[in-house]
Formats: structure tokens, sequence, C-alpha cells
């Protein structure tokens, strides 16, 4: 059950299709190339594979435990919180003045990638706490960001995002906690609030609540949300710790995976109102708010990506060790069943779709730098609207993905797979959380339709396609028997794309109910299309590069021609099933089901 960070294919991907080349020359980061991005994943890989994947198993036999309002963690993991912490692997994105490193995000995703695939419920905790230091870092005042961002940032606190209320899911507008201004400038918040991942644990010794509520008089709805920054401990003006804030974990849910990560069920203001200090200005939390889910949802997407991989690299072991039948092409005993073509198969499955997804993540976070950092305003305007596009893809496409693969690592274990003590269950039970938190599919693909798609008229996503079009030519030029190959898919998985698009544009206003009706199929059409150009694009290098690493180079191409002949292959399917099946689906009466 160990896991081997992918550096050969993470360092391939971020050089040679998400441009880092490119991403080393944008003003700030001229130190961050190739030599600097391998030191960084490096060091990373050695702390998540010795310190943090040995603790995935254990945090699943011994998951975090409540008792009178304190929740103690899996054993091991305040120790190794600490090291993160030390390390100043929570710093890695975050600016140098407030104390990070400022590493570019292409350098920060293949490290965030690795601790999720090392144990994803240890990882949950920095990853909001992301959210919560971007969110305060770009709406939060001087005041709040001195008080609070250092110490988010050198992992001596941590972040909570707390959004969900008992009768408030995704539907925000229904959110009633409340906000009572005081004299003094701050708040009184009272509320609860559930399914608040890390919000209570003992590894630091303050945690920053990030806070939905409506203050007096607020507008019905959406519009009439504030976020507020309400800590478990109050903080003094020389940053130490005052008297505990009136937040407090009334319990924690009992879940089907990622069992070591608290999920807490908070309850503010019971005894007097709990202390919040406003972020930015009143009613415009929910804007706040995007900040941090943004930055979650791209980062699921990635546990998406590190779970399948870890489910791969285990089933790969086993396929390897297992031994049963004889080979088809004759033998004299069991083979491995690596042997065989069906496990193969499955194997190339979880193989060619991780390495699609991982590149195209790659390929958005490059897009986010440039976005930030490019010199003029044209580029960043641009990769900006890719990457808004890219990321319900990347959460979406990833995390579907990701269950689905992990599923599959259970099959190549065969019956031991659905053994506790293999591990395999694990992957698929903590992988099936992904597809729910932090907006679910639907919520992904009504955006992809909705803001990404009619908003502009089909304007980014069509001009994506140009960008595959011109694969297409590369791939033509190559005129080998693989780029030909790809180039048959993915020109087909293009056209289909494109269909949809003009489908969505054409209908999404007079016929709603059908366009969202097939809006997770174009979801998952978009992700199965940019996942494969990505892999045409690998499949050239490939072929360019193969005498300076033939086992490596080889396994990428026959990886790629595999993609395009059993998951490009699927596109039209994806893409008829958009056309028509909304109005059958729409067909049917409720009172039918």
């Amino acid at each position: 059950m160990s896991y081997q960070a992918p550096l050969k294919d993470m360092l391939f991907a971020m050089q040679e299709l998400a441009g880092l080349p490119q991403v080393s020359t944008l003003p700030g980061f001229e130190d961050h190339g190739i030599d600097t991005a391998q030191a960084v994943l490096e060091e990373s890989a050695k702390f998540c594979e010795s310190v943090v994947a040995p603790l995935n198993w254990e945090g699943d036999k011994t998951p975090s435990s409540w008792k009178d309002g304190v929740v103690t963690t899996t054993p091991g993991f305040k120790e190794a919180f600490r090291q993160f912490a030390e390390g100043g692997w929570q710093g890695v994105i975050h600016p140098p003045e407030f104390g990070g490193q400022g590493f570019p995000k292409l350098i920060a995703t293949p490290c965030a990638e690795m601790l999720h695939a090392a144990s994803l419920s240890f990882a949950l905790c920095p990853m909001l706490t992301d959210g919560a230091i971007e969110a305060l870092l770009v709406a939060g005042s001087d005041e709040l960001k001195r008080k609070f961002a250092a110490k988010l940032i050198s992992g001596e606190w941590t972040g909570t995002m707390n959004l969900t209320e008992p009768q408030a899911g995704s539907d925000l507008a229904a959110v009633r906690s409340r906000a009572e201004p005081q004299e003094d400038g701050t708040y009184k918040v009272f509320g609860t609030k559930i399914f608040i991942t890390y919000g209570e644990h003992d590894m630091t010794g303050n945690i920053v609540h990030l806070v939905l509520a409506r203050v007096p008089g607020a507008p019905e709805g959406v519009k009439g949300i504030s976020l507020f920054v309400v800590p478990k401990f109050m903080v003094n003006d020389d940053g130490s710790l005052g008297e505990r804030n009136d937040a407090w974990c009334v319990s924690i849910e009992h879940k089907l995976g990622i069992k070591a990560s608290p999920t807490a069920v908070l309850q503010f203001g019971d005894h007097g109102g709990a202390v919040g200090y406003l972020v930015g200005q009143e009613n415009r939390g929910l804007e706040y708010m995007f900040i941090m889910m943004n930055a979650a949802r791209f980062a699921v997407g990635m546990q998406g990506i590190a779970i399948a991989d870890r489910a791969y690299q285990q089933a790969v072991r086993f396929a390897h060790d297992r031994a049963q039948s004889r080979d088809l092409a004759g033998s004299a005993g069991p083979v491995a069943i690596i042997n065989h073509p069906d496990v193969k198969r499955m194997l190339l499955t979880m193989r060619a779709h991780v390495e699609g997804a991982r590149a195209l993540a790659y390929v958005a976070a490059a897009a986010s730098d440039m976005a930030h950092h490019a010199a003029d305003d044209a580029t960043r305007i641009q990769n900006q609207a890719v990457y808004e596009y890219l990321v319900p893809v990347v959460k979406g496409f990833s995390t579907e993905m990701s269950i689905d693969m992990a599923s599959l690592g259970v099959q190549v274990h065969g019956g031991m797979g659905y053994i506790e003590e293999t591990g395999a269950a694990q992957h698929y039970r903590d992988a099936r959380i992904l597809t729910i938190y932090e907006g679910t599919t639907a919520i992904q693909a009504n955006d992809i339709v909705g803001r990404k798609t009619l908003r502009d008229k089909g304007a980014v996503a069509k001009a994506l396609c140009d960008r595959i079009a011109t694969t297409e030519q590369d791939l033509a030029a190559h005129d080998n028997a693989d780029c030909n190959a790809m180039l048959v898919a993915l020109r087909q998985g293009r056209q289909a794309l494109e269909e949809t698009i003009d489908f969505i544009v054409a209908n999404g206003k007079s016929e709603p109910k059908a366009v969202y009706a097939g809006a997770v199929n174009y979801l998952k059409l978009a992700g199965v299309v940019l996942c494969g150009w990505q892999m045409g694009r690998a499949m050239m290098v490939a072929l360019d590069k193969m005498d300076s690493d033939p086992a490596f180079f080889t396994a990428k191409l026959i990886t790629a021609r595999f993609y395009a002949e059993s998951v490009l292959t699927q596109a039209a399917g994806l893409a008829q099933s958009i056309r028509l099946a909304g109005s059958t689906t729409n067909r049917m009466p409720v009172e039918m089901f």
C-alpha cells in the first residue's frame, strides 16, 4: 500500500504540455524553471512518501474521534502536520510578504497532488487552509491580513470554510446564520454549520473559521450574505492567543471514507455570540466565498487525479504479484495476472485517464499563472477565461473519473479487492465523496453550461477547439501510424464537442431544461476531448524524444494511443446523448418515478 510519486510524468507534463518554460519567464517567476521545479517536487515526494503515506491506512482504521467537544486526530497526524508546517509546504503558493514561498501554481499543483495521493484525509486540512488564505488575501482588510494570514501560511494555524447549514446545502440562498454588529466594529455570530472539514482538531493551536452569515436587514437570497472571520481562539494585538471564542464542535460525522478527516458540526453563539470580523463589505460574502470555492474546486479535481493514481499504483503492484491461470498463449502453470489481456486493459484504462487528467489540470494551473502574472492585459484576460472554463472540467471530470478508476482498482484485485486489508477498497470509499463536496458534478456541469458556454456564446470553448484543431495539423504532419490513429479520434472528438457547443448555444435559452439535462454529459465530453488533446500532444513529444528515454516514451506513446482508441471514441456517443436525451428526460412526469 506504499505510494511513489510519479515525478517523471509530473515533470514531463509541466515542461512539455503545461508550458513551464513560459511560466518561468513571468515577472517574479524567473527562478522557477525546470531545475527549481524538480528540486521542489523531489523534496515534496520525500515528505509525502515517507511521512504522510504510511498514515493513510492508519487513518482508515483509527479515524478522528470526538468527546466533549474535543476532536483527537488519527495517531501520527499531529506530528506529520508539524513537519508539514516546518517544511514550509503550506506556504508554497502564497506570497513571500506574508511568509510564503511564492511559487507558481504550476509547481504547487503537483505538490498538492502528491499530498492528496499520500493521504486524502490528511491533505484536506491544508487544502481548506489554502482557500481561507486566498480569500483573506484577496478580500480581507490589512488588519485581518496582519492578524491571520501569516499564521495560516506558516501552518501554525489552519482555516475552514463554513457554508452549509442543516436547511441549506448547495442552495446558499437559504443560509440563516446571523451576524449582529457591535459598537467596537466586530459582530456577534449565531448559527449552526454542518459538514465543516477540520472544523475542530488537535493539530494546531488555533482554527480560523470563515463563516457565511446575514446581517440585520440584509436582502433575501444570495445577495444578502456576508463573510466573517471567526477564530476558535481570540487573537491579542501581539499575536498571542486569548480567550476561547463562542464557536464549538458539537459532533463529527461517521462517513463512508476519508475517515481520518473530522467533518464537524459547529455551533456558533450558544453562549452569548461568537466574535466575528467582517471580510470586505456587507452582503458581498458569496462573492468572497467563491474565491475559496474556486480554489477548492480545482484542488478537489487534483484529489480525484491523486486517488486514481494511488489506486492505479496499487493495482499494478498486485497484478505483478498475483499469479493465477495460464497465459492465453499457453504456459505450464499460472502466470502473474498482469499478463492477461483484460487486466492489461483495466490498468491501461486507469493509466490513460490519470495521465490525461493530470496533463489537463497542469495546463489549467499554468493558465492561472499566466492570468495573474503575465505582463499584458490581453494575455491575462485570455488565460483567465481559459482557466475559468477548465476549473469545472478539472473538478467534475477528474472526480467522476476517480470513482471509476478506483473501482477498476478493486476489480484488478478480484475478491481480495473487496477485503479491507488490501487497501484497495479504501481508495474506492475515499474517492466517493469527491463528486459531491465543493459542488456536485451537476453543479459543475450547470456552471460550464450557463456561465462558461451560454454567457459568451461558446467563445472560449470554441477557442479551445481551435487549439485542438492546430494539434490535429501537427499530428498529420508527423505522418506516423500512432499519430494517424490519434488524429482520427481527436478530430472526431473535437467535432463532437463543437457540435455540442453549437447545440447548447442555440437551445440554452429556448429549451433550458432539455439542455441542462445533458449538462453532466457535456462536462464529461469536454473532459474526454480536452484530456485527449493533451494525450495527442504527449504522443508527439514521445515520438520526437524517444531516443532520450525509450522506456518512458514508449509507454507514453502506447498509453496515448490507447486513450485515442478506448476513451476518445466515447465522444460521439456522449454528444448524441446530449442532443437527444434531454427532451426524453423531461418527458417523464415526476409522479411516475
